[in-house]
């Protein structure tokens, strides 16, 4: 008459298998989520570059020393929010924006940044 039923060694080699498959989910699910992070930073920076180019300074005919939600009002007020929560300007912030060549509040030249997670900084120069 033959046993019907698992071996220990058989279920021991299925519950390593399925370990292993689950720290693969993990590690993919955490990339994922990193790419998406970064796609919504790099989504944020173009919209503030865009207000900068298409908006602000056809109108003023300079770039702001800074930038905010109450000198740039075109865009959704939360794209000044990164994924972690912080604001443009806060120094934890991964949003970035540097001005030069300014003159009384007034300038010529600003890059814009992003730090990712997954990729190198993220970086936009002035058109103009």
């Amino acid at each position: 008459m033959k046993k019907q039923g698992f071996t220990i060694l058989e279920i021991c080699i299925v519950a390593v298998f399925a370990g292993l498959l689950l720290v693969l989910f993990l590690v993919q699910k955490s990339n994922i989520d990193a790419m998406e992070r970064d796609e919504d930073r790099k989504i944020a920076i173009n919209a503030m570059y865009y207000a900068l180019e298409e908006s602000f300074y056809p109108q003023h005919g300079y770039y702001p020393e800074s930038i905010s939600e109450e000198n740039i009002t075109v865009i959704d007020p939360a794209l000044w929010t990164d994924p972690s929560g912080n604001n443009l300007g806060d120094p934890q912030s991964s949003y970035h924006y540097e001005a030069a060549n300014c003159n009384n509040g007034k300038c010529q030249e600003y890059i814009l940044k992003a730090d990712l997670e997954k990729e190198d900084t993220y970086i936009k120069y002035n058109r103009n």
